[in-house]
């Protein structure tokens, strides 16, 4: 019932979190599956800069998942903690994405 009703209110909202249960029962928190989550304005939310470095960021999580060669082949828990790790050494979201673009190039 409840992907009934999840299903039917999809289309009228502006964000979508989804929660990963293996992240949960591996007690990583948040739970929080960053690719397939999103919202779909963020160009209205953000300026250019940070949405950019937004974007890099989803692509590198999901190049991190993809299967190899293309992608390193980790599983959620494993790319999660790796971003979890990251996010640590930083005192904002935005030294973060600092941080990270400048690693990606």
């Amino acid at each position: 019932m409840d992907d009934l009703i999840y299903e039917e209110f999809k289309g009228t909202g502006n964000m979508e979190l989804h929660l990963s249960r293996k992240l949960q029962e591996r007690r990583i928190f948040p739970a929080l599956d960053v690719v397939r989550s999103g919202t779909r304005r963020e160009e209205l939310l953000l300026d250019a800069e940070t949405l950019r470095k937004v974007w890099l960021l989803r692509r590198m999580v999901a190049q991190m998942m993809a299967s190899p060669p293309g992608g390193a082949g980790y599983d959620i828990t494993t790319a999660t903690e790796a971003l979890l790790q990251q996010m640590r050494k930083t005192r904002t979201n935005h030294q973060f994405l600092d941080i990270l673009t400048k690693n990606a190039r």
